[in-house]
């Protein structure tokens, strides 16, 4: 058997030809160690070639946990889909805040406060999967109720698990007794939950609803959380592989305006909308909800989120101005492409950093836009670039345009710079291309030599998209400057123009001999 010889340029003092060629194991050199791999599978010599299952036994072979190396770039793309159902007021809202685990379906004391099925993303020991919370179902509603109802159903029929919440306190009723017959329709799992039981003795309580003909009903409290991480076991036990449901749901690009009051944020939406969509006024603070507005732009459509202008930190701020930035930055956790609207004609201030800073650690792409350009005159626009070269330094890579809102001057540049931050957020490198330009790197400029250590990048991956995530495999830490010397390179080599890069490590732990 012919040996496979793949030498990294991480160990290019390695000699290929002291080997010999009939030999019946594979050697890889891996950091500058020689690693005997199994002969079973026939490897290939760059690594450009090699294929997930290949780098996971080379992994193993270096000790390296695969499990976290796995490329996700052939991952599904539908995950499965919960509905949460039941008549109005018997906690679905309170038990899906308690799946994601954070309050954002709206919850009230009253029936009826949900009325769309509201789709969120959720995790369970570590699967993911979108959860549906629907309206109240009622038999024979009129009107919005009807409405509501049939909302309902479709999330019934569009899912892949069915979680059907009864109140537990007041029993089953003719409500639910309909629902459980358009149940019995579904070609899904269907799970009977017993909301509402704090104590034993509710247990005992809930035990009735056996009469649904719906199986042992699983008890929970959603308000308390008593009964729900068993109950969520038992939902992924249910669920397929492959759902029906994507995990970004498709459709236009939601971009968020965001900056200072009074920076030109309703301006630019109702240049762009055509119309007086958002209220403008020369005094600070006018827009306090974020306005949606679906635009056409050169021929595609986009969903434009005008919001409130962030004053403070929301720490300091007071009143509506609290509430208005908690908004802000709901808007901008939605949004695929953050517009952070500058003030041309003012020098920029630690606001307008912190807004940029906020968009970063939030993950989005980024397009930086200084708007009334028409205010600019040439010594203003010296000191601005000025500016630019000391404050933005560190966002060089995100597209910066000139404009005007208030005059419609140079506006159609705003479409162009999304799309290249779009598809420097969407950018997705593959494996053996990472790798083979990482190892360049690594020979080209080693890791600085600290305590007598120097640790070294093994291998990488490519984690996710939108941002960019990458995890690398090193033998030590790597210091910060050294992480921002990658991503530098990473940035000359790849492009991902408009969008941030999240470098995670793996160190690899030391081999027991």
């Amino acid at each position: 058997m012919s040996c496979n010889l793949l030498v990294t340029s991480m160990a290019r003092d390695f000699d290929s030809h002291d080997l010999d060629p009939d030999a019946e194991t594979v050697i890889y050199v891996v950091a500058g160690d020689a690693v005997e791999v199994d002969d079973s599978i026939e490897f290939p010599e760059r690594w450009e070639d090699l294929t997930e299952s290949e780098y996971i036994a080379l992994l193993d072979q270096v000790g390296l946990p695969p499990e976290d190396f796995i490329d996700d770039s052939a991952a599904l793309d539908k995950l499965p889909v919960v509905a949460v159902v039941g008549r109005p007021n018997v906690g679905k809202s309170t038990f899906v805040n308690r799946i994601i685990g954070r309050r954002e379906a709206v919850v009230e004391d009253r029936p009826g406060v949900t009325r769309d099925r509201v789709r969120y993303e959720a995790e369970w020991n570590g699967k993911p999967f979108i959860v549906v919370d629907t309206g109240g179902w009622e038999h024979d509603a009129s009107g919005m109720s009807a409405q509501v109802s049939a909302q309902a159903e479709h999330a019934m029929n569009s899912s892949d698990v069915v979680v059907f919440i009864v109140d537990a306190t007041v029993g089953a009723t003719d409500a639910d007794e309909q629902i459980v017959r358009v149940l019995r329709k579904a070609k899904v799992p269907v799970l009977l939950v017993a909301n509402k039981v704090d104590d034993e003795r509710a247990e005992v309580e809930a035990a009735r609803l056996w009469s649904l003909g719906l199986g042992e009903p699983y008890t929970v409290s959603a308000l308390h959380g008593r009964g729900s991480g068993d109950l969520l076991d038992v939902i992924l036990a249910s669920m397929p592989e492959e759902g029906t449901g994507n995990a970004r749901p498709r459709g236009p690009h939601r971009i968020a305006l965001l900056g200072k009051p009074n920076v030109g944020k309703s301006s630019l939406l109702n240049a762009l909308s055509g119309e007086a969509r958002s209220v403008v006024d020369s005094v600070a603070g006018t827009t306090v909800d974020p306005v949606d507005e679906l635009i056409e732009l050169d021929g595609e459509e986009w969903i434009l989120v005008d919001t409130a202008g962030i004053r403070k930190k929301a720490k300091t701020a007071t009143g509506h101005e609290y509430f208005a930035t908690l908004r802000t930055k709901s808007a901008l956790d939605k949004a695929d492409v953050a517009v952070v609207l500058l003030d041309g004609s003012q020098p920029l201030s630690d606001q307008d950093l912190r807004i940029i800073t906020m968009v970063i650690e939030s993950g989005r792409a980024l397009v930086i836009a200084f708007n009334k350009w028409d205010l600019v005159d040439d010594e203003r626009r010296f000191y601005l670039e000025r500016e630019v070269e000391r404050d933005l330094v560190q966002v060089g890579w995100a597209p910066r345009i000139n404009f005007s809102a208030k005059t419609g001057w140079h506006k159609d540049r705003l479409v162009p710079a999304l799309r290249a931050a779009l598809a420097g957020w969407e950018t997705r490198v593959p494996t053996g291309r990472l790798n083979a330009f990482l190892s360049d790197i690594v020979a080209a400029h080693p890791h600085p030599v600290r305590g007598g250590k120097q640790p070294k990048i093994l291998f990488g991956t490519q984690a996710s998209v939108a941002p960019p995530v990458f995890v690398l495999f090193t033998t030590g830490f790597l210091e910060a400057g050294y992480r921002r010397f990658v991503e530098r390179r990473f940035r000359e080599e790849f492009g991902f123009a408009g969008s941030p890069i999240v470098i995670n490590l793996r160190i690899r732990e030391k081999r027991k001999r």
